[in-house]
């Protein structure tokens, strides 16, 4: 019995360290550059701003990059914006990019903040020129597509 036991346990075990070549495999694929392209402002209500953000997402690896729903978190100045989500799907095709639209939410305390960090920093001089960025988020799987991005850039805020 013990015999019989211990061979169906092994004969269980063959196709799961057959599998983990290909999961190592899938693990090594690079992961999607998501930037932010831009910012327009959409109708606000009551003490939130609105925004359509466009991000421009890469794919540098050699399969289709398939996506369902996103979420992003804005940072400006290192404090926290505005964020979004949505339940957009579409396929990155290999090797190219594609620019996907994602409304955001500003609420009024970040408001607050960021006016605060302005008037700080004309004070003391340093408010003029490009303001810093970071936008951190998810794109959501469909199959082995998703993941988690973050990026890193300068935004003239100017005009």
């Amino acid at each position: 019995m013990l015999r019989r036991r211990g061979l169906v346990q092994a004969a269980a075990l063959v196709p799961a360290l057959m599998l983990l070549p290909a999961c190592a495999g899938i693990g090594g694929r690079p992961a999607p550059r998501v930037d932010l392209a831009g910012i327009d402002s959409l109708p606000g209500e009551g003490f939130e701003l609105r925004f359509m953000l466009k991000l421009r997402v890469q794919n540098p690896g050699d399969a289709d990059l398939r996506y369902d729903g996103i979420w992003v978190e804005l940072e400006l100045r290192g404090q926290r914006l505005a964020s979004g989500g949505a339940p957009v799907a579409g396929v990155v095709p290999r090797f190219g990019e594609a620019l996907v639209l994602l409304p955001g939410t500003a609420s009024g305390l970040s408001l607050a903040r960021q006016l605060l960090s302005l008037l700080r920093g004309a004070r003391d001089g340093s408010a003029s020129g490009p303001v810093a960025y970071a936008l951190r988020g998810r794109l959501g799987g469909a199959g082995w597509g998703g993941g988690d991005f973050e990026s890193r850039g300068e935004i003239d805020l100017g005009g």
